[in-house]
């Protein structure tokens, strides 16, 4: 739906584009000499650009200086940083590039090297792709904390994903300036709000929390309890368990639940607390578990249920591309308006959009399902309220789609060590996973 609502637009005068010229920065000038005949005048010179790559293996030895002191103790001259167990930072450096980015598999790694006269096992490729990774796991905590901090919006999916022979999902959180995963064993509202709590573990009960858990239809008599108890800040779950036992939340078995709806609640209000969220739009394809806070529908997850309708007549076809056509239309609109919002625009587009999901095709189907989207009209058009937030999440899917092919390779991960090292930071590049376990997102450039 997004190509289809592009307009095409014919610049006057428009001419094709000409070769790129060079952009790169000079590493090394060559003088090369002619033969020629005695007599010549030398007419001074003509460049020419050449870009290539050299891959060769070099194998360094290191003689470390060693000393022993007056007192006795022995020194020896450090190695150079980012050496790991024989092997240099730039050698680790490519076999993250090509295992991650281009998705190489370890067995391949491996034979390449050796091709270029590097000897190394596939034990010892592993190795360097998920081990010592603890600078990775702080950058990407703080990427993920830094960006929900600042975010205007962010747009979340998952995608199931295997851990210790047990079914998990991985999510993705980001915007167009970072992303981060997680791999869990569960898709709980509860759980995505965890990891939007960006590794704290506490649990807060304030304004945000009790605001939350009154939306949620939590009783009253709970909300009082909680709001009138003297301590709101709890460090970790067996504490806020233990707070939720001594007021008696899991001695009743009401509807919604207590005890979930308060957890929930105080994982909100811990978000807050920290500065996280503070007025962030949520874009999600309208799972459940990621309706928090202020949320917005994709558009291209609410046109696919009309494009998946079986028609059964010429007339039922005929109402369905119909109704396809006004909502690619009413897309374009919204996109043109997104760049140059206007409040009367606005109430024209609200307008038009009860026309749209209100009308009545003759297909029972059809109108129940654009019944069903109109119930949703805030969220789909969330962005008259906020223009600045997309109208989908092709950014999200796109990033978590090598997650897919990965998992189809390898199956998914089996150790602790496995899957901490899916979660490290990088540039805004194509995610990758293995079953060794690396992993990176994108981060601001």
């Amino acid at each position: 739906m997004e190509k289809a609502s592009e307009r095409a637009q014919a610049k006057p005068g428009q001419r094709r584009r000409g070769p790129v010229h060079e952009r790169g920065v000079i590493t090394r000038e060559v003088v090369l000499k002619a033969a020629v005949p005695a007599g010549s005048r030398f007419k001074g010179f003509e460049d020419v650009v050449v870009r290539d790559l050299v891959l060769e293996a070099v194998v360094v030895r290191y003689w470390r200086e060693r000393w022993s002191t007056p007192s006795g103790m022995s020194v020896v001259a450090a190695l150079p940083p980012g050496i790991v167990g024989g092997f240099g930072p730039h050698l680790r450096r490519f076999l993250l590039a090509a295992h991650v980015q281009g998705q190489v598999t370890s067995e391949r790694l491996t034979a390449m090297l050796s091709g270029l006269g590097l000897t190394i096992s596939k034990r010892q490729v592993v190795r360097l792709l998920s081990g010592s990774l603890d600078p990775f796991v702080a950058e990407e905590q703080a990427v993920l904390r830094a960006g929900l901090a600042s975010a205007a919006w962010i747009s979340v999916d998952d995608t199931a994903a295997r851990h210790a022979r047990t079914d998990g999902v991985t999510t993705q959180i980001g915007d167009a300036r970072f992303t981060a995963f997680r791999t869990t064993a569960s898709e709980s509202r509860l759980n995505f709000l965890a990891l939007v709590r960006a590794g704290h573990g506490d649990f807060v009960v304030n304004a945000a929390a009790l605001a939350y858990m009154r939306t949620s239809a939590l009783a009253g008599p709970f909300l009082a309890a909680l709001a009138a108890h003297p301590v709101n800040v709890f460090a970790d779950t067996p504490a806020w368990q233990a707070h939720l036992t001594a007021l008696g939340f899991d001695a009743r078995a009401v509807t919604p639940d207590p005890v979930q709806v308060a957890t929930e609640g105080a994982l909100w209000g811990a978000i807050r607390h920290h500065g996280l969220m503070p007025d962030t739009v949520v874009v999600s394809d309208g799972a459940g578990q990621f309706r928090v806070g202020t949320h917005a529908l994709c558009w291209v997850h609410a046109e696919r249920l009309v494009h998946t309708l079986i028609p059964t007549t010429v007339a039922q076809r005929k109402a369905i591309a119909l109704t396809r056509i006004l909502i690619w239309w009413f897309y374009a609109d919204l996109k043109a308006w997104a760049r140059a919002p206007c409040p009367r625009r606005a109430r024209a587009l609200r307008a038009r959009f009860d026309r749209i999901f209100t009308r009545r095709t003759g297909m029972v189907m059809l109108d129940r399902l654009l019944a069903r989207l109109h119930r949703h009209k805030a969220a789909l058009l969330r962005v008259l309220e906020r223009p600045e937030i997309p109208l989908h999440i092709n950014g999200s899917e796109n990033d978590i789609r090598a997650c897919v092919t990965k998992r189809k390779i390898s199956g998914g991960t089996m150790s602790e060590a496995g899957r901490t090292p899916w979660c490290s930071p990088g540039r805004r590049q194509v995610v990758g996973q293995s079953r060794e376990g690396v992993r990176i997102g994108r981060v601001a450039g």
